[in-house]
């Protein structure tokens, strides 16, 4: 019988601990293509255990970034973040060590905290306002976060000036840069432990704050207050879970957090369709907890562990399809 929807069980849980120890003590053969560097939808994702994400990866990809950044005349700050993934911390960590050793401007959350990807993209956008596309001094990103993938994967993402996804021509190069690296050994990557690094050679930004504030030239949150609209949030567990309290509470809004728990193990998730844990909120079996909940609101929300993917559900249609959701948007827009 298919456990699909039910609670997770103890044995669907990963080892934290051992998950960042691989990925500091395995290597990955360059030799293996399941080992190399592959960007899919802007970002190269994989898992310490299986050798397919681990230091030696973002190492190279990050001095990758570093280089296609010279190559493109781009030399504004890069704004870095990090979603609730248990190797999302490491991965950052080892960013910053070599983002710091080539002497680039990393600004990094002010709160020490979670980073979803459209606040990353705010960020990004918002400094680059009135810069146009010869300015050398635009600002680009990266996201470190696999998305809705399981708790085992790690992901890392690149996002250039534009705010958005980085395309094939910009992934393809830094795929094949970071792969040159790995092949010699990691010579021609720059990097400083994070130890030494001191606090004050980093920027900071205040990702949420940004982001938040910046809702209701977009957004007629007052009309939202008004209409008393009960609305659920749940983050999954992801980097959007102080976001929506702020919003909640800035705007008068009736807004519950449904879920305020974070734990890399998601132990609190219902099992997708083939049984593993994936926080993905377009899955009706991701978000049946969500969906048994649908009376108590007006409108439920679910977001995945990056928060940009999202899902909706209602007392009568239950998690509507976010494509068609979207469809809709776009025309009434």
């Amino acid at each position: 019988m298919s456990r699909a929807g039910q609670p997770a069980e103890s044995s669907d849980l990963i080892d934290v601990d051992a998950l960042i120890n691989a990925y500091y003590d395995l290597k990955p053969d360059p030799a293996v293509a399941a080992q190399r560097v592959a960007f899919g939808t802007s970002g190269h994702r994989g898992s310490s255990l299986s050798r397919s994400f681990n230091e030696v990866h973002i190492l190279a990809t990050t001095q990758a970034i570093v280089d296609y950044r010279a190559a493109q005349g781009i030399s504004g700050p890069l704004f870095l973040g990090r979603d609730t993934h248990g190797l999302s911390l490491p991965a950052e960590h080892t960013a910053i060590e070599v983002l710091v050793a080539n002497g680039v401007d990393v600004r990094v959350d002010s709160r020490d905290s979670w980073v979803p990807t459209p606040a990353l993209s705010h960020a990004i956008l918002t400094y680059n306002r009135g810069r146009d596309e010869a300015d050398a001094g635009r600002a680009d990103g990266i996201v470190v976060t696999p998305s809705h993938n399981p708790p085992r994967d790690g992901g890392f993402k690149y996002n250039p000036p534009h705010g958005g996804p980085a395309d094939t021509d910009a992934t393809g190069w830094i795929a094949d840069r970071a792969n040159e690296l790995i092949e010699a050994g990691l010579e021609g990557v720059k990097r400083v432990r994070h130890a030494d690094i001191d606090d004050s050679t980093l920027g900071e930004y205040d990702f949420r704050e940004g982001y938040v504030a910046d809702l209701a030239s977009i957004i007629d949150v007052e009309a939202i207050a008004r209409a008393g609209v009960r609305i659920g949030a749940d983050p999954l567990g992801g980097a959007s879970v102080e976001y929506w309290a702020l919003i909640g509470e800035r705007y008068g809004l009736d807004l519950t957090v449904v879920n305020p728990e974070v734990d890399p193990t998601w132990k609190f998730m219902t099992l997708d369709w083939d049984e593993k844990i994936r926080m993905d909120p377009s899955s009706p079996s991701a978000m049946a907890s969500l969906v048994a909940r649908r009376a108590e609101f007006d409108i439920l929300t679910g977001n995945d562990a990056d928060a940009d993917r999202h899902g909706i559900v209602t007392p009568d249609a239950g998690l509507m399809n976010p494509n068609h959701f979207l469809a809709v948007a776009i025309d009434y827009l």
